[in-house]
């Protein structure tokens, strides 16, 4: 048997560890989890009420098209139908941006780090990456597009960005597309689009209409709460979503999945408190990290990117061992950080003193 040769250089996504492995290694009774940017409140009640009702005809295939939650998105979002694709979480319609566009010969240009699966992905597909190094955590949006060439099929825009958290503003995203050649897709990952809040903030759906390459990606698996359900979306001209369709296996999201989305996105009300406590909490730790010293990327996500003075690595152990589950900068290619989601109130207070205490005998 032979495979590709680039999946011998390649190594498969690893998650973190998992709550009840860590409980099991530390002998703990409660683990916090703040590794992956999940919403720490949980999911919509009514999704909760409702699925006894939607665990049924579990032996009929899904519909393929997404009917359904295709309507209540193209209507909440205000698109046509014909403008969206969905997949088993945004993960997956990066793939098949990557399985349309890229292939030996061409390449694809994106920040780094951000999310990975922009760079394992086109990897797969033979094309070259080709990254630009942040500078303060955010996009050098300036050379990204000196990368572009006649062979560029596809440039990546993380806002706001994995794993820093910082976003793009206005002015500086529309000169990327109005300088962007007509021949690159220009793909604007908003996977936490909910929790942005800046006034600056670029409006990428609005932009569709004048910029037909540009892609828009948006999930159910932050804010709303259902990344164990597994299901994104992508908003395009309908010539882009064409082309990407046949690409896109044919029963992708599950039939649970797809009901589950339209009652979460009926319930605003639960996006609206989640979002305000995740901007409480979020203001509380910034204040605790101002008053320690502590640097962090101005974040406008949930989750923030702290800088240390000792390795990630070593944070990510020792409040390995007071059960929370953080992520490690060293794996994220920035040394001597954590990307830390923002939790619940009262684990943020814990979390504080167990970082100050870690730091201050880490330095002496």
């Amino acid at each position: 048997m032979k495979a590709k040769e680039i999946l011998k250089t390649m190594k498969p996504y690893k998650p973190g560890k998992g709550i009840e492995e860590v409980k099991k290694e530390y002998g703990l009774d409660r683990i916090v989890k703040l590794a992956s940017n999940e919403n720490p409140y949980g999911f919509s009640p009514k999704v909760q009420e409702e699925l006894p009702s939607l665990i049924q005809k579990l032996e009929i295939y899904p519909d393929g098209y997404a009917a359904a939650i295709r309507n209540k998105v193209a209507q909440f979002i205000d698109v046509s139908e014909e403008q969206l694709i969905f997949g088993n979480g945004s993960d997956e319609v990066v793939q098949i941006i990557c399985r349309t566009f890229l292939e030996p010969g061409a390449n694809t240009v994106m920040a780094t780090p951000t999310f990975p699966q922009y760079r394992h992905n086109a990897l797969i597909e033979g094309a070259e990456v080709r990254e630009v190094p942040l500078v303060d955590g955010h996009h050098d949006l300036d050379e990204m597009v000196n990368q572009v060439d006649d062979k560029t099929r596809v440039l990546w825009i993380c806002t706001p960005n994995n794993p820093t958290g910082v976003h793009i503003d206005k002015a500086s995203l529309q000169s990327v597309l109005d300088r962007c050649p007509d021949h690159v897709l220009v793909v604007i990952d908003e996977a936490y689009y909910e929790y942005l809040e800046a006034e600056d903030a670029f409006d990428a759906l609005g932009a569709l209409e004048e910029h037909p390459n540009l892609v828009v990606l948006r999930t159910f698996s932050k804010a709303y709460g259902l990344a164990g359900l597994r299901i994104g979306y992508g908003v395009a001209h309908p010539d882009v979503i064409n082309l990407l369709e046949p690409a896109r296996e044919p029963f992708n999201t599950s039939t649970v999945a797809q009901a589950a989305a339209i009652i979460a996105l009926d319930d605003q009300s639960f996006i609206l408190e989640s979002v305000q406590k995740n901007k409480e909490n979020k203001e509380q730790l910034m204040k605790f990290f101002d008053e320690n010293g502590i640097s962090y990327y101005d974040t406008q996500a949930n989750f923030v990117l702290v800088h240390l003075p000792i390795s990630g690595d070593e944070m990510f152990e020792h409040l390995l061992t007071k059960g929370f589950i953080v992520r490690s900068g060293e794996a994220l290619g920035l040394p001597n950080t954590i990307r830390l989601t923002i939790g619940k109130e009262e684990d943020m207070k814990v979390i504080q003193e167990e970082m100050k205490d870690r730091i201050v005998s880490g330095v002496n």
